[in-house]
Formats: structure tokens, sequence, C-alpha cells
């Protein structure tokens, strides 16, 4: 039998600050949204289109995005598509997707409004420094 895909990929915005919780059993889930945003032409006019996306994030990835990421942050997600029904506080059954999220990136430059900021040294999980550490170079030294 062969296997299904359900990948997904997205780069935008949070839409507010992450929400880190945990379980009974002691485990980390960070929830969070991003809105995307597409441009596109229609009858020769530029529209924008903005979709917006609740993530979860669990464990150390939620912890690590609980902890730098803010409303408005820009951050690159990878993840899956998950369907759950649950009953809310009226009775009724209600359906959410969500993405569950395995990988990240921020992209936007640590601290504020996106200007040009000195790198900030991000923990690694393998306790190596970070790529910034001790550089010499800047983004200015790039010749393309």
């Amino acid at each position: 039998m062969a296997s299904d895909l359900n990948k997904a990929i997205l780069i935008g915005r949070l839409t507010r600050d992450p929400e880190l919780r945990y379980t009974q059993s002691g485990t980390s889930v960070c929830s969070f949204s991003i809105a995307n945003n597409r441009t596109y032409v229609a009858a020769g006019e530029k529209k924008e289109q903005v979709s917006y996306f609740n993530c979860v994030a669990w464990a150390k990835t939620g912890e690590v995005i609980a902890e730098y990421c803010k409303k408005g942050k820009r951050i690159g997600i990878e993840g899956r598509l998950q369907q759950r029904s649950y009953d809310d506080k009226d009775g009724n059954k209600r359906q959410i997707v969500e993405i569950v999220v395995d990988n990240f990136q921020f992209l936007d430059a640590p601290g504020g409004g996106g200007g040009k900021e000195a790198p900030v040294d991000m923990p690694s999980s393998s306790g190596e420094p970070s790529p910034n550490a001790d550089n010499p170079f800047s983004d200015e030294d790039i010749p393309f």
C-alpha cells in the first residue's frame, strides 16, 4: 500500500504572542497562529488575500518558539496538517484543522522592527556554538 503525503510549508507573521502550556504529563505545547499573504492581479488590479493558520508545536520546538517569537514576527514553518474534533462549551461538535510544526526558521532580525541588528546567538540543541559566534563577517560582506 502506498503512503499518503501530508506536508505543509508556510511563511507568515504571528498574529498573536505564542501561548505555552503543559500537558498533565509535563510535555510542553505551544499554540500560535500565522497570517499568510497572497498577492494576485484580478481585472488589472492588484489584490491581496490573507489566510490565517492555527499552529501547534510540541516539546523543545514549542518552547523555543514561545521564548523567541512575538506577535508580528516573521517565521517559516514546516509540518503536517492535523484535523481534530472537540465539543465546545455549549455541547456542539466542532472540528479544527491545524498545522503540527516539525521544523521552523526565524525570518526576522532578533529584537525589533526588522532593521539591521546584530545577530543573536540562539541556543543549539547539540551544544555547539551558533554559526554567528565569533564570525567577523556580516551580510554586507557577501558579494551577491
